[in-house]
């Protein structure tokens, strides 16, 4: 079909002026693509009810709109050092879900001991689901555990139900409270004390562990995927008392590169142990290092080498500073 074209005498002989009706349709369809994009990036939220009974375990959502699910390792009496440690001090498994758009993604840390370390792992890859790190936490450990991050993307329920079988090959307490601890609650903390020295509210996370947390102060992403602080991506140090007024620390700094030596410098400056550097993922952006810690000793002289090392790092200011 011929294109019709019309000119005044005035443009005669300029192409510029040519009116052409071939331009609207293009409008047309321009706007239908800027009116449906929306429709598309809004997606139902996932039944996460079903994801906790596929689990076993019931979960939370936290800031930033995750589903948190906790699976502690109460089956299991581990000492650091020969100082028993609470299920909630260094032996917390989970599963973080975040929806984006149509697709959930899931991450996080399951302990492991040793013999359970190579079914778990062929259970989450057959599974589709990504192993990111394996690796200690922490030493002098009885009997020794390891830690294994993973990752995976889909629908919540499915991804639930991978983790679930790979599970099955390990002692996780899943479709029930589990064994508790063994060992009586102990000594308190002077809480208040400790958050005055790091500038930190902190809160108690059950069997007289209390913790603190710092998320960063930038975005961290994974290939476009935010990985927020309730996530795991957060520096986090628990406060677990022991004998004679002391109390052991544990947990681990997420440091870009640039604050690894100063941050552990300052550490051992002030007594505590790093146990551990390392990678938690596989593609994050910045690049994130996570250093994991330990000591016993005083609470407050402890609070205040994790105050020095935590101000070498780009952390969020805690509510009420500049």
């Amino acid at each position: 079909m011929a294109r019709s074209t019309r000119r005044t005498r005035d443009e005669e002989g300029d192409p510029d002026h040519e009116i052409r009706e071939i331009e609207p349709p293009i409008v047309i369809l321009s706007l239908v693509v800027i009116v449906s994009t929306p429709a598309m990036a809004s997606a139902a939220d996932p039944d996460w009810k079903a994801v906790e009974q596929a689990l076993g375990k019931s979960g939370q959502i936290q800031p930033g709109d995750v589903f948190r699910i906790g699976m502690p390792r109460t089956d299991l009496a581990v000492t650091v050092q020969g100082i028993p440690v609470k299920a909630g001090f260094a032996l917390g498994s989970y599963a973080a879900f975040k929806q984006v758009g149509d697709q959930t993604m899931v991450m996080g840390d399951l302990v492991l001991l040793d013999q359970e370390v190579p079914a778990v792992m062929s259970g989450l890859l057959s599974r589709g689901l990504d192993v990111t790190a394996v690796h200690n936490h922490l030493n002098e450990m009885s009997p020794h555990v390891m830690y294994m991050h993973y990752e995976g993307h889909g629908d919540a329920l499915q991804l639930a139900k991978a983790l679930r079988q790979a599970l099955s090959a390990s002692g996780t307490p899943l479709g029930g409270a589990g064994a508790a601890s063994p060992g009586a609650a102990g000594p308190g903390l002077d809480t208040k004390q400790i958050e005055q020295v790091l500038g930190r509210s902190g809160r108690d996370i059950g069997g007289g562990v209390f913790q603190v947390t710092a998320p960063r102060a930038e975005a961290i992403t994974a290939m476009g995927w935010p990985l927020l602080p309730a996530m795991g991506v957060t520096t986090v140090m628990n406060f677990q008392p022991t004998a004679d007024g002391k109390a052991a620390i544990t947990g681990d700094f997420v440091l870009v590169d640039k604050e690894v030596n100063p941050v552990a410098l300052t550490l051992r400056q002030h007594g505590i142990d790093v146990t551990a550097l390392h990678n938690h993922g596989l593609q994050d952006t910045p690049r994130l290092f996570y250093m994991h810690f330990w000591a016993n000793d005083d609470p407050v002289k402890l609070a205040q080498g994790l105050k020095a090392a935590l101000e070498l790092t780009n952390s969020k200011k805690a509510d009420g500073t500049k």
